[in-house]
């Protein structure tokens, strides 16, 4: 078990608990943010886009060019920073990793 950080909308920051090995998107959707995620996690749709901060962005498993397809059309997208929750798999070396949730597109 480890720990993120979700800024919502209003720019508010929660601390969510995240099983190792688990989606980012499931902590997120079960926390009762407004995560859509209609693919079911699939990474099909891009109803859980998110952006990472910088610091953390590179310290994620680098992103399938399907990913980057889906984000790169989201009209939130942001070079560097966008990714989809749901391909963002928790491990030790997230612990403490901060995210913000974007607008729905």
């Amino acid at each position: 078990m480890g720990t993120i950080y979700v800024t919502d909308l209003e720019g508010e920051v929660h601390k969510l608990a995240v099983q190792s090995g688990g989606k980012l998107m499931e902590a997120i959707r079960d926390a009762g943010f407004p995560i859509e995620a209609i693919c079911g996690g699939e990474g099909s749709c891009a109803t859980c886009h998110v952006h990472v901060p910088p610091e953390w962005y590179d310290k994620l498993p680098k992103a399938e060019q399907t990913e980057l397809d889906f984000v790169e059309v989201a009209m939130t997208y942001e070079p560097g920073m966008s990714r989809l929750s749901c391909q963002i798999q928790f491990n030790d070396s997230l612990e403490g990793l901060h995210i913000q949730l974007t607008e729905e597109d």
